[in-house]
């Protein structure tokens, strides 16, 4: 089967896209696919299958937002994709951004079938122009890419019913849906892994996120400085983003320990998880959670917000994992008897353990590839 996956923002595995993009690549490669790739990734513009277009160079203000956020947007070059379709059995398209729009166009005109994941919620982009909470903004944001887009594609790969369903309610239309998870690399799993010397003393709590505000960074930094183990709680955020500077702010004045802040590799990251005592996510807009679905993995228990925006919420099995939204003292009480008892702490562990075996990146992988294969042979059998 020969696949071009067309990829808006570039390829580099700081984000959850990416990273289920790059997870696909390698899925397909393995299984002796022909993978192309179409995008705009100038560190891979010289790569065998790499389809490169440039960037879109927006106003400044627009250039500014989409800097700090790290990515990039493709500008649609009408000869490349077709060259980068030409011969495809199928292509399937990451988000619906600019280039998504105009590959969706052309692989009709060429007859080839198209797929399309669903890995932008709406408030992921309302929440740049400060309309994150605004219904309306969101509602339109989503009947916008049905009509578009969404609609005209084959099929449609959700990672979670909870987006499925949030976007048939918000367009009013069934869609030929697969919900897939994206998958746990088999890399995280528990291992005993010493605390670093300056950690030895201290109750590590981790958030794996990118620094933006619908992740909810700073409810997590106030749930501390509520804590009565305050001094003794090191927060460590693995993640990247525009909104670090403030988080720091934020525990500077709620004069906590000073957060850990890096952006780590895969196996850095499971050494990281496997150290660490508590997992927290309180973001407020998740599509899935892949993040919390890492930790858990390697055996930690999370503390999850029970926004009603956030799939990660059904990742719950006993009561005192969740906490009210944008709630830090719920969340510091929440905290404090995970402290304070450490034998139901491994009872819990163990079942979040079990689980995490319902998301393996190896049966994600092989449902993407059967709904992929699936879809390419609408264009055999119409040859």
């Amino acid at each position: 089967m020969t696949v071009t996956i067309v990829m808006d923002v570039p390829s580099t595995e700081n984000n959850g896209t990416s990273v289920a993009c790059m997870n696909l690549v390698r899925y397909l490669i393995s299984c002796g696919d022909e993978v192309r790739l179409l995008g705009c990734d100038e560190q891979k513009k010289e790569d065998p299958g790499y389809y490169y277009v440039p960037k879109i160079n927006f106003p400044p203000i627009i250039n500014s937002i989409v800097k700090k956020n790290d990515v990039a947007l493709a500008r649609p070059v009408n000869e490349t994709i077709r060259k980068a379709f030409d011969g495809a059995d199928i292509v399937h398209i990451m988000i619906p951004f600019m280039q998504a729009h105009r590959a969706v166009k052309i692989a009709k005109e060429m007859n080839i079938p198209v797929t399309a994941g669903f890995h932008c919620q709406a408030e992921n982009v309302t929440s740049h122009i400060q309309l994150m909470n605004s219904k309306f903004a969101n509602k339109l944001f989503y009947k916008t890419i049905y009509k578009s887009f969404y609609s005209k594609v084959d099929a449609i790969h959700y990672p979670t019913n909870f987006i499925r369903d949030i976007f048939e309610r918000e367009t009013k239309h069934k869609t030929t849906g697969y919900v897939i998870s994206n998958g746990v690399n088999e890399l995280f799993v528990r291992e005993q892994v010493e605390k670093p010397e300056n950690l030895k003393d201290k109750f590590v709590i981790l958030f794996i996120g990118r620094f933006a505000k619908e992740k909810s960074h700073k409810v997590l930094v106030k749930a501390v400085k509520h804590s009565k183990y305050k001094d003794k709680i090191q927060l460590v955020f693995a993640g990247a983003g525009p909104r670090i500077k403030e988080v720091k702010r934020c525990a500077r004045r709620c004069k906590i320990n000073p957060p850990i802040i890096n952006f780590l590799s895969r196996p850095e990251l499971v050494k990281l998880i496997n150290y660490s005592d508590l997992y927290c996510h309180p973001s407020e807009v998740e599509i899935e959670g892949i993040a919390c679905l890492e930790a858990i993995s390697c055996g930690l228990i999370p503390l999850i917000s029970d926004s009603e925006r956030s799939a990660t919420r059904d990742f719950e099995v006993y009561v005192r994992c969740l906490f009210r939204k944008k709630n830090s003292k719920d969340l510091a009480e929440k905290i404090d008897f995970w402290i304070e008892n450490p034998e139901v702490k491994k009872e819990y562990e163990k079942r979040y353990l079990s689980f995490a075996n319902n998301f393996s990146l190896l049966s994600s992988m092989k449902q993407m590839r059967d709904m992929l294969s699936e879809y390419s042979l609408i264009r055999g059998d119409s040859m």
